[in-house]
């Protein structure tokens, strides 16, 4: 493997699944990669030491988030390599697919008009939940041109530098925030038909979904507010999304309730009207079934957590807190 690349690992408390996401780098014949981590209480960082890792600890007197983490992996990198081109972003619960960085490097060596380059990820274990199984749904994006990519891709170090990496203060949707203003200058970014990573989300449980949830709806709000006066619209059709079928609907059933039966009936119809619009859409992509069904329960329910991430963001950012991580694990 060229010596143009360097790997950033970030991470809190993820234990085995660490060493198998280290591993995997080295399995990519790289031995350039540092692991930042974020206030880990178990052994990741015993792991990390014993697999050849440089290490960054983060200053736990400002608030963590993955933006800010990945941006001090880039740092340590580029100072202690200074020829490096490319940089693999991977977070501490995914496994590097063992010909991956070959084929994105590749692809970026070929098409100089790409900033990014990005795979596909799988999940581990889909069958072990529900909650892992969307989670392979979701990782499931179409191949070509892309607006953003996940937290897992290469990058071409200049154009990093040249917008500043990441914002730290964006807590969720920090990615997608970074590809928006990568494009604002030109740059392309592309998901190739290869897979790229195995993730663990390890979800067995609601309440992980939940949070899980409510952080994208955090995400949404946040990335629309930055960039609201920008004209592509960022994230605005997902937060009236979000405002419509979880306060807007409900409160027309309410009114409906007390005044106009009828407008009641009308309007909480609405709710398995979208439901099945979304398992219809889906199982265009998926096929038909039971998994495809589930998946569409919990797309409808999903503006509810959402939307208390929405209000915690306006929260936050009407008593001036600091914009802290909604960890699920």
């Amino acid at each position: 493997m060229s010596n143009t690349i360097g790997v950033v690992v970030i991470g809190r408390n993820e234990g085995e699944r660490l060493r198998k996401c280290l591993q995997s780098i080295k399995d990519n014949r790289v031995d350039r990669f540092v692991y930042v981590d974020s206030g880990s209480t178990d052994n990741s960082l015993e792991i990390a030491e014993n697999q050849g890792a440089h290490i960054v600890h983060l200053n736990t007197d400002i608030p963590f988030s993955a933006g800010r983490a990945r941006n001090e992996g880039f740092r340590y990198l580029t100072e202690q390599y200074n020829d490096l081109e490319y940089v693999q972003f991977v977070d501490g619960d995914c496994m590097i697919e063992s010909n991956w960085m070959d084929a994105g490097l590749a692809y970026l060596n070929e098409n100089p008009d790409y900033v990014i380059v990005a795979g596909q990820r799988k999940e581990l274990f889909p069958d072990s939940s529900v909650y892992n199984m969307m989670c392979d749904y979701e990782w499931n994006t179409p191949i070509g041109d892309a607006k953003a990519s996940g937290g897992d891709f290469i990058i071409r170090t200049e154009a990093f530098s040249e917008v500043n990496g990441f914002n730290p203060k964006v807590v969720a949707g920090e990615e997608p925030d970074l590809c928006y203003r990568l494009r604002q200058k030109g740059w392309r970014i592309r998901r190739i038909d290869h897979i790229m990573t195995y993730h663990d989300a390890a979800m067995t449980k609601f309440s992980q979904w939940w949070k899980r949830t409510k952080r994208s709806g955090h995400a949404y709000t946040q990335g629309y507010d930055l960039h609201k006066a920008d004209k592509e619209g960022y994230n605005k059709k997902e937060v009236i999304r979000i405002m419509q079928w979880s306060v807007v609907l409900p409160f027309v059933v309410l009114l409906g309730t007390a005044f106009i039966h009828f407008l009641f009936v009308v309007a909480l119809m609405l709710y398995p009207v979208r439901l099945f619009r979304i398992y219809h859409n889906l199982s265009k992509k998926y096929g038909k079934g039971r998994n495809t069904f589930i998946n569409s329960w919990f797309v409808s329910l999903a503006v509810f957590p959402q939307m208390v991430g929405l209000a915690l963001y306006y929260y936050r950012k009407l008593r001036s807190r600091d914009m802290k991580i909604i960890e699920y694990s």
